[in-house]
Parts: C-alpha cells; structure tokens; sequence
C-alpha cells in the first residue's frame, strides 16, 4: 500500500461519510440483512465511527497488517460491535457484513474518481479490498471468540443448575442427578455438595440416581469419588434411586458399593437417613 494509495482512499472517504452510510444501508436491506435487534440508528453511528477512524490513520500507515498499533482504535471499535452482536444473537457473516458491505460504495467512488487512471484504479481497488478483507476478518474472529467465552459460561451455569443439593431434614441432604454423569459435571457436584455440607452441617447426603439414564464404569468412579469426598468431610452417603438394571449392570462391572447404602427410591433412602439422625415420621390420627 503506497503512501499516495493510503491518501487517496483517506481523501474519499473525507466528506463523503454520509452517503457511504446512506449506501451501506441500502445495501444492507437489499440482501434482507436484518434490523430487528439493532436499530438502523445504531448501525449508521457504528459506521460513521469506524468511517471517522479510517479516515483518519489510513494515512498514518503504508500497510493494512492490523498488528500495527495504529489500527488499535479500529479494532477496539470492532471488538465492541462484535461482542455486542454476540449478545443480540446476530451470526458471524450477519456481524460482518456491515465491514465488507461497505466495499462496494467505496468502489463506487473510486470507479468515479479515476475514471482515466485505469492502472491506478486498479491498484486503489487492490488495496482498499485487502484492507477491508482484514477487517472484516477480524470482525469475525473476535465474534467467534466472544460466542465461545459466553457457551463456555452458559455451559458452567447449566452445569450448576443442573446439579441442586436440596436440604430435606435437618442434617440430610439430597443431591437428585439427571442426565449423563461425566467428568466436568462430576467436579460441580462434588464442589456443591462439600460446599452444603459445610454450610449446613449435615451428617446424611442422598444422591439420587433416579435420572441418570446408564451406569457405567466410570459413571460409578465418580460417584464413589464424591462419596468419599463428602465422607471426609464428616457426612455419610445414601444411593437412592437403583432399578434393576442399573443393579445388574453395577454386579456385571464389579463395582464394590458393598459400604454404601443403596435404596430403590429416594422416598427410601429418606427414612434410612432420618434414622441415622434419630429423627423419625410418625403417621397422626384424623
């Protein structure tokens, strides 16, 4: 990018800004882009900025290379408009396409402005698609890295809502568990159950099994790994919700449960758990 190209550009762009935006617009409701979650307003103020800042360090630099700290500004920017496309629900083509939409009417210009210069417009047409191809690349880049952070997290908060610990009684807990039992999830439960027991000194935890569709091997090392961990921490554990499938596949795996108590129903392991406390349910009479 040559030094005359850089102020070119720049020169086009300075004055002009407004109507860039007006045909941004246009093109964007030709291709049916949507404006449902963010306002025609915001998307000509956005432009209008990344316009303003083209404008002004375009000159500054003989190179589109984005590393370079004049385009600090510029990506701030954009790092902005995609974090919050994130949030909005746009997808990455949908957030980028403002950047590379407004290609076209900057070509526009150009095709007007050197007319009788075809080698010039040619390396102008170059230039301005290399730079706005880094862009909108970029664009893309930090949306794809922004939809990742907030999955992750979305990902974390499923984890704990899915895993409640539940005070039934006085010094009992329940921990119902639903769907497959991995790795990830078993370090929640576990995190969540110590963290109940600590805060309400239950002596009895149940872990309720009812929902979890299979047992495997690993599926019983993690849950004698969260046994034993809420053991050391002074509450023994009480595994309800074991069908007969489930018993047979334990028997098949050679699980050892044989110091764990298991019940079919949490109903059960309820009763065995406010024995345990010396608590006890008594029916009344009408």
């Amino acid at each position: 990018m040559s030094q005359d190209s850089t102020l070119q550009l720049a020169g086009l762009i300075k004055g002009n800004e407004a109507a860039l935006v007006d045909e941004l617009i246009t093109a964007m409701r030709n291709k049916l882009m949507r404006f449902d979650k963010v306002s025609e307003s915001e998307i000509r103020q956005q432009t209008a900025q990344l316009l303003k800042l083209l404008e002004l360090n375009i000159p500054k630099t003989t190179t589109h290379n984005l590393n370079d700290s004049i385009w600090a500004e510029t990506k701030q920017l954009l790092t902005e408009f995609s974090h919050a496309r994130v949030k909005q629900g746009y997808t990455p083509a949908e957030t980028a396409s403002i950047i590379f939409s407004l290609k076209e009417p900057i070509f526009k210009l150009l095709r007007a402005s050197l007319t009788d210069q075809p080698q010039q417009l040619v390396e102008e047409l170059a230039t301005t698609t290399a730079l706005f191809d880094s862009l909108g690349l970029y664009t893309i880049d930090v949306f794809q890295k922004a939809r990742e952070l907030v999955i992750s997290r979305q990902q974390q908060e499923l984890l704990e809502l899915s895993t409640p610990v539940v005070q039934l009684w006085q010094n009992v807990l329940a921990l119902p568990l639903i769907g497959t039992l991995d790795s990830a999830r078993t370090q929640v439960v576990m995190e969540n159950l110590l963290q109940k027991i600590v805060e309400t000194g239950a002596l009895i935890a149940i872990i309720d099994i009812t929902g979890v569709p299979t047992v495997d091997t690993l599926v019983a090392q993690h849950l004698l790994k969260t046994i034993a961990a809420a053991r050391l921490m002074g509450a023994d554990c009480i595994i309800s919700g074991i069908r007969p499938q489930i018993a047979q596949t334990i028997v098949h795996l050679g699980v050892n449960l044989e110091d764990v108590i298991t019940k079919a129903t949490l109903a059960d392991a309820f009763v065995i758990a406010l024995k345990k406390t010396g608590a006890s349910i008594t029916n009344s009479a009408a």
